[in-house]
């Protein structure tokens, strides 16, 4: 089974590739290495889960958020190289906007990384980073960049 049949199976579908909002491109490879600019909550141009977490949107929802990152993320790589030429996933950082003291970051990051191990299962495993941010662009609650080997 491809990854995309296999997505489809986890009641998923890659949405539509958005464009940079600056002056940089979203997928750069360099030798076998791919890194991915930051990706946020957009489904097919629509803006999802703005405002801080703990806040505006529970953890549940950041999960769900992060989630849609991490789509859009493999969207990227779909649409630049092709899901199948992916060897592994490196690394990812996470950001994210909360209230202070709101403290279930690792339980929202979980969106994207659950969705990269079953999705791509050994090839999904990862070292990541989780960052807490004052402000996210559009005032999106959750960011998300990765970096990939390729075949």
């Amino acid at each position: 089974m491809n990854f995309k049949d296999k997505l489809i199976k986890l009641g998923h579908d890659l949405p539509a590739v958005s464009t940079p909002g600056g002056n940089y491109v979203s997928v750069n490879i360099r030798g076998s290495i791919a890194y991915i600019a930051i990706q946020f909550p957009i489904v097919n141009n629509e803006f999802l889960f703005q405002g801080r977490l703990g806040q505006d949107l529970s953890t549940k929802e950041g999960y769900k958020a992060m989630e849609i990152c991490a789509l859009n993320v493999l969207a990227q790589v779909h649409g630049k190289v092709g899901l199948e030429r992916i060897e592994g996933l490196n690394h990812i950082d996470a950001y994210y906007q909360s209230v202070e003291g709101w403290d279930d970051s690792p339980e929202v990051v979980n969106g994207a990384s659950d969705l990269f191990v079953n999705l791509l299962e050994e090839k999904g495993k990862h070292t990541r980073a989780i960052f807490g941010v004052q402000q996210l662009p559009r005032n999106f609650s959750v960011g998300l960049t990765a970096s990939f080997t390729l075949l």
